[in-house]
């Protein structure tokens, strides 16, 4: 058998008789299934699934693939994708002064732990900002913005998006709120990461606020970018514990290390078609 994947990935209205329409289809193509997770949303009654196989005969085409499964979703009402895994996904990163997740997403990209193309880094401030990172060969695209300029900086990183044909874009702490218009473009393929207390604390300086507030965790959450403010589903989430002990740069500084791990971990589930949207949340099927 050869080692090509494809991974399955699946949601529909919830009834009898999908599994068996799935896997006696796959049976009959001559795949063989090498993983397989389900679940049913007993609130939202949808069913969503995610296959990994491979074909016996190593040189179906994908797109033989496709076709013949259309009959089988059509049949369910199916939303589906399918596949190659070993075709690298076309990754845009954006991001502003902060630069730690950007540090930590080109590093594990490099060892390759994130399997991904990276087309393009989009930052609104200068290259210099960046100089003790290794960007390197990725095309750097400055594209400062105020609030005169917004509509205009925004429809250059849409041109940027198009260009690069990017299909999914990691706001790595850009500090810019992405307008309706631009959200809603990019709905489903947009990943921002955003700390995360309680109670919330929006604006400037958020880790003094927690401190003042004396909180006792502090976390971080990586969501799906939508036109509402931070309200988009949720892909990942991590917390620590502080005390009154740690001043706002000790809240900084442990905030740093869970942005960038719950970053990581949200784009690796994305990357490996983990992620499927259910409504207002996420179906994740860990590894």
């Amino acid at each position: 058998m050869g080692s090509q994947q494809f991974v399955l990935t699946l949601s529909c209205p919830d009834r009898p008789g999908i599994v068996n329409a799935v896997s006696s289809h796959l049976a009959a193509q001559g795949c063989n299934i090498l993983e397989a997770q389900q679940y049913g949303d007993p609130e939202t009654t949808r069913f969503f699934m995610r296959i990994v196989f491979h074909p016996c005969d190593a040189q179906t085409p994908l797109d033989d693939l496709r076709n013949g499964f259309t009959a089988v979703a059509q049949r369910f009402g199916m939303q589906w994708t399918l596949r190659d895994r070993s075709q690298r996904r076309r990754v845009l990163l954006m991001v502003s002064k902060f630069d730690h997740c950007l540090a930590d997403i080109l590093y594990r990209w490099r060892i390759g732990e994130l399997p991904m193309e990276i087309v393009g880094i989009v930052a609104n401030h200068p290259r210099d900002t960046f100089r003790h990172l290794n960007v390197e060969g990725i095309p750097f695209h400055y594209l400062p913005v105020d609030r005169n300029s917004k509509l205009a900086q925004e429809a250059r990183v849409r041109d940027v998006i198009e260009r690069t044909r990017a299909e999914l874009v990691v706001l790595a702490r850009y500090m810019q709120v992405l307008s309706d218009e631009l959200a809603g473009t990019l709905a489903g393929r947009c990943i921002n990461i955003h700390h995360s207390f309680l109670p919330g604390f929006k604006g400037a300086r958020p880790y003094h606020q927690a401190h003042r507030r004396g909180v006792k965790l502090i976390g971080a959450t990586a969501h799906f970018v939508t036109p509402e403010l931070d309200e988009g589903p949720i892909i990942e989430q991590d917390i620590e514990r502080v005390s009154h002990h740690d001043t706002p740069e000790d809240m900084i500084r442990i905030g740093r290390d869970i942005e960038r791990r719950v970053l990581a971990r949200a784009l690796r589930h994305v990357l490996d078609d983990r992620v499927l949207i259910d409504g207002r949340k996420t179906v994740v099927f860990f590894s």
